[in-house]
């Protein structure tokens, strides 16, 4: 008998090697490429923290390096007995919590409101306020603060900053408000609640992520303002990155005491950008996809 040869039908290349191995190159490149726009950020960051830790013998020297050699606290002590830092400190946090919190509470009715009935033109509005740049405000505001008497003042400063924070929270809630269900408001008011319960017990709980994310890029906003208070502050309404510029002088630029201040400035957006990694990413990105 003749034998009968079986052949097994041929099996089509397997994809799952090759979707792995191509996931892989994605990530990589996302990474180098992630990589290639932090890490000089992350080295001039770290070259900052450096030097405030230097003596002047360091930072003068014509071949600096990276570590300091013997670190040192004396910028920091300095800096902190020689001028009131603690109470500048106090300046920024009053103005940022003060406009962070007045921006949540204009800007989160007015985004829902913005959201929920379809207003093209406010957010035209709203955008053209992102836009303009902040220097288009401080004439029309230096004359207000004269009239009434409002000059060097940190509710002037608290006023000033809101718009910078309030179309900054508006724009970043709109796309949330947008993507919560009708059906789930629609239910509310079957049960009796009016526009406003529904805003306050419905929408909010659901859009958290998003408020944790304006809420952080608001305040950061404010802490970082240098124009506001440069222009129209005064002594007693003074912020921190005011403070750390005025350790500049037309003789010479101090940097240790420079890099200390700007370490001071930057340390607690630092902490709480780490603190609130997770929120503030899941903020974003849900806000990306959803807006």
């Amino acid at each position: 008998m003749r034998s009968v040869e079986v052949f097994a039908p041929k099996r089509p290349p397997s994809r799952g090697r090759s979707n792995r191995q191509t996931e892989r190159l994605n990530r990589a490149l996302a990474l180098g490429t992630s990589l290639f726009f932090v890490l000089p950020i992350l080295f001039v960051f770290f070259w900052m923290v450096s030097m405030s830790f230097k003596t002047q013998v360091e930072i003068s020297s014509a071949s600096p390096t990276l570590f300091p050699a013997a670190p040192t606290l004396s910028w920091y002590q300095d800096l902190l007995t020689r001028m009131p830092f603690g109470g500048y400190f106090l300046n920024s946090l009053i103005v940022g919590v003060g406009s962070t919190g007045l921006g949540l509470a204009f800007g989160l009715p007015a985004a829902y409101a913005i959201a929920r009935w379809k207003l093209t033109g406010a957010s035209t509005a709203v955008l053209i306020t992102r836009i303009i740049p902040a220097i288009s405000y401080l004439i029309p505001w230096f004359i207000v603060a004269k009239r009434i008497g409002l000059t060097d003042s940190l509710f002037l400063l608290i006023l000033l900053h809101l718009t910078v924070t309030l179309p900054l929270v508006i724009w970043i809630m709109i796309g949330f408000f947008e993507a919560l269900p009708d059906e789930l408001e629609q239910a509310a008011r079957v049960d009796g609640c009016s526009t406003w319960q529904s805003f306050v017990k419905i929408a909010l709980p659901l859009v958290q992520p998003g408020l944790v994310a304006a809420s952080i890029l608001a305040f950061i906003s404010s802490w970082n303002n240098f124009l506001f208070a440069a222009v129209l502050g005064g002594p007693n309404s003074q912020t921190l990155p005011v403070v750390v510029y005025n350790l500049l002088s037309f003789e010479q630029a101090n940097w240790g005491p420079l890099a200390a201040g700007a370490t001071l400035v930057c340390l607690p957006i630092v902490l709480a950008t780490l603190f609130f990694q997770r929120y503030l990413v899941e903020g974003l990105t849900a806000g990306a996809v959803k807006g």
